[in-house]
């Protein structure tokens, strides 16, 4: 097979008389939003991570502490305060300080950009 100009694939259809049409629409995310978006599917793609979310999602005041988070999954804190640091940067999850602890929340923000990406349409219906 080979490449056409628009970036199809050329194949046996060519040989049927039939070429590729230019009939996609070729929107492409802007670079430096693809590159946040990787970032936020890199941090939930982990099974830790994914433990720890769904804790946090489910916990009875929509949040948790990270001392609790260790107990739960029989991890030690510094691992935990880890896939906790990574999931917030990525901007899934919020982090409030109350005295020596850490406190952890769903950013639904970011919750929903992970949507977006995995259902585009369902999310904008669900804007509209």
């Amino acid at each position: 097979m080979a490449i056409t100009e628009l970036g199809a694939t050329a194949g046996a259809d060519e040989t049927q008389g039939e070429t590729c049409s230019p009939g996609l629409a070729c929107l492409l995310i802007e670079r430096d939003e693809a590159k946040r978006l990787a970032l936020m599917l890199k941090a939930i793609a982990d099974p830790t991570r994914l433990q720890i979310f769904r804790i946090i999602e489910r916990a009875p005041a929509g949040e948790a502490c990270v001392c609790d988070l260790a107990d739960c999954l029989g991890f030690r804190q510094p691992t935990v305060s880890h896939h906790l640091k990574l999931m917030t940067e990525a901007g899934l999850l919020n982090r409030e300080r109350r005295g020596t602890w850490a406190w952890y929340s769903v950013n639904y923000d970011g919750l929903n950009r992970v949507r977006a990406i995995l259902n585009p349409s369902a999310v904008a219906a669900a804007t509209a």
